[in-house]
């Protein structure tokens, strides 16, 4: 079962949301407050975070970056994002401070449910995988894909979810220039909205991890590329 914790100020959400969610093996626990929420993220044991923009304190914004700037394994967390009118403005913030996706309210349970198992897919290796993967070695670069760490220049570099995963689809095919919709697709589902804007916020972030690799080009009018030379083995 996974753990999900909720920081959002809406008391009457919590409970008939848990109640749903657990239809679908998630255990949802609710902090009204952000310094709670944090507080309790800091205990671990949370597989993802569910979080609302409009919160008492500071907002969810600021929430977002403490958890990303946390030392340890809670900085690593998934982080879906509420916002409550949908702008587009709101996901690009949310998306540029490390959030992993986002939902705007009123959202659908069943829409949650199936962005919290994207989000935990991505974020976990499979766990049917039954031997080790050969790291991806490129100049000044290794990804290894079973434990999902990335080392730049020999240090390790640490990425979210969505971000390892946009890296591992461009190492796959090192000089392929995949489009930003493509991009969309294979990381969030086909079901899922597209706008060209979270591909590059996503791009931007990875790219200042990476340096001073000069590691992901961009082709203009056709999308991205990784335009590292692979090593052997």
């Amino acid at each position: 079962m996974h753990r999900l914790l909720l920081i959002d100020d809406d008391e009457h959400l919590g409970p008939p949301l848990a109640a749903y969610l657990r239809r679908f093996d998630f255990e949802l626990q609710t902090a009204l407050r952000p310094g709670d929420g944090l507080a309790l993220l800091a205990q671990g044991g949370f597989d993802a975070v569910i979080l609302d923009v409009m919160l008492p304190e500071f907002d969810g914004f600021e929430v977002c970056r403490r958890i990303r700037q946390q030392p340890g394994p809670a900085r690593e967390v998934p982080v879906l994002m509420l916002t409550a009118r949908g702008e587009l403005s709101d996901r690009v913030v949310g998306l540029e401070l490390g959030a992993d996706d986002y939902l705007p309210k009123p959202f659908e349970p069943r829409e949650l449910a199936a962005r919290l198992q994207t989000i935990l897919r991505r974020a976990r290796p499979a766990a049917t995988a039954v031997a080790a993967a050969t790291p991806l070695r490129f100049d000044g670069l290794s990804i290894d894909t079973d434990r999902r760490e990335v080392l730049r220049q020999g240090e390790p570099v640490e990425l979210t979810g969505t971000e390892f995963e946009l890296l591992l689809l461009l190492a796959r095919e090192p000089q392929r220039v995949f489009g930003r919709d493509e991009i969309l697709n294979r990381l969030r589902g086909r079901d899922a909205e597209l706008y060209t804007r979270a591909v590059d916020l996503l791009v931007s972030r990875l790219r200042r991890k990476l340096a001073p690799l000069d590691a992901i080009k961009t082709l203009r009018n056709a999308g991205y590329t990784l335009a590292l030379a692979r090593q052997p083995g």
